[in-house]
């Protein structure tokens, strides 16, 4: 009998972690399309963002740098949308494990035709936890990412601080599938949610979803480029961005100190 048990539990917890990218995908999905349920203006943009992303390890130890940076364009590259810098520190609790903490800056400009009432520079530090899930050929992995978020404000009181404070938590689940050679496929759906304190009448921020083929071009370093809907929901309630926006990535992985 305690045999027997055993088996079940060890049973249960393997379909536990074989389902778990898929109950998180379901839900961002789900989240989504309630969230967009109700009655409200629906614009559509062309974007086009050219980012580069490295998670540098250093040497042979457990610790690593990210370093990130984004060229967000409105109309595929014509006007600025926004700038995003984000470095941070990796620390590899083990090879389906990774923690991170770093700082982001991101400059928001005007575009579009219900655009925001000025530029403005957004601080944030954040942290996250991404866990990958061995599944065969396929790579499954889901990040949770929380961010503390010091947003510039326009026109305030003399009274008020420059920036207010609010929180945001972020949940992403993406599949890579690898194909012929050194190209492979990738999607991945993310999930925004205002955490409190925040100012929209909604919790619902925005909803990411992707897909791509890369290249691997070596061991360290792989190209991307894909199509990703944003659809991010105004704070006012009444105007829901529909960013029709091409993805082109540079991943790196080179280590440094070697």
């Amino acid at each position: 009998m305690p045999l027997l048990s055993r088996f079940t539990t060890l049973r249960s917890t393997a379909l536990r972690r074989m389902f778990a990218p898929t109950r998180v995908l379901l839900f961002s999905l789900l989240a989504a399309t309630g969230a967009e349920a109700e009655p409200r203006k629906t614009i559509h943009q062309p974007h086009g963002w050219y980012n580069y992303f490295g998670d540098h390890p250093i040497g042979d130890s457990r610790w690593g740098l990210h370093l990130e940076g984004q060229w967000r364009r409105h109309d595929v590259v014509l006007r600025g949308q926004q700038l995003l810098l984000r470095p941070a520190i990796n620390f590899d609790v083990n090879k389906n494990l990774q923690l991170s903490a770093g700082y982001a800056l991101a400059r928001s400009y005007r575009y579009g035709e219900a655009p925001i009432a000025a530029g403005n520079d957004e601080h944030r530090i954040w942290q996250q936890a991404l866990l990958r899930y061995p599944q065969g050929k396929l790579r499954w992995s889901t990040r949770i990412r929380f961010e503390e978020r010091f947003l510039e404000r326009i026109g305030r009181e003399p009274h008020q601080d420059k920036y207010r404070h609010e929180n945001r938590l972020r949940l992403m689940q993406q599949v890579r599938i690898p194909l012929q050679g050194k190209t492979y496929v990738t999607a991945y759906n993310e999930y925004w949610t205002y955490v409190k304190p925040y100012v929209s009448r909604s919790s619902f921020d925005q909803n990411r979803a992707y897909a791509a083929v890369g290249w691997q071009l070596n061991p360290h370093w792989r190209v991307e480029t894909g199509y990703m809907h944003q659809a991010i929901l105004q704070r006012s309630g009444s105007v829901l961005e529909s960013n029709h926006t091409v993805m082109v990535s540079l991943f790196s992985s080179a280590p440094f100190g070697k």
